[in-house]
């Protein structure tokens, strides 16, 4: 049995996983990370993203976060993200419109204010179809 460490990710909402894993994988605010047990304590951004996890028993899981932070501790890794959402839950249609949306958005920008939440949508669901393309990544690797 591999070495593990405990992580649970949480939202606003709610938690979403919490269990022993053996590697977290997420996208950092400076590039991604790979965290795994007796990895240095650390507080990094999160940008929004997919975060791989690997369980205990070697099983992959796929998460979407819209941003927040990732702490760790010598026991513990702690995801706490605005929105996280399990990557089977995601829909491709809604995160292509969304994509497209923020796109229009950002090209018929009337001010600053517009311009900055056009390009926080689009980073977002452009990070869910990051985490969709890591799932059918995984899906097609499971075959």
């Amino acid at each position: 049995m591999a070495i593990t460490v405990h992580c649970d990710i949480v939202s606003a909402e709610d938690q979403i996983f919490s269990g022993l894993v053996e590697l977290v994988v997420a996208a950092g605010k400076m590039g991604d990370l790979g965290i795994a047990p007796g990895h240095t304590p650390l507080l990094t951004e999160l940008k929004p993203g997919p975060v791989r996890v690997i369980k205990q028993n070697g099983e992959e899981e796929v998460f979407f976060v819209s941003g927040g932070f990732m702490e760790v501790q010598p026991n513990l890794i702690s995801v706490l993200a605005d929105t996280a959402v399990r990557g089977e839950d995601l829909d491709v249609q809604a995160a292509e419109e969304a994509r497209s949306q923020a796109q229009t958005g950002l090209e018929n920008r009337a001010d600053d204010f517009e311009y900055s939440v056009a390009a926080t949508k689009l980073a977002e669901a452009t990070g869910m179809l990051r985490t969709i393309g890591e799932l059918r990544k995984k899906v097609g690797a499971g075959r």
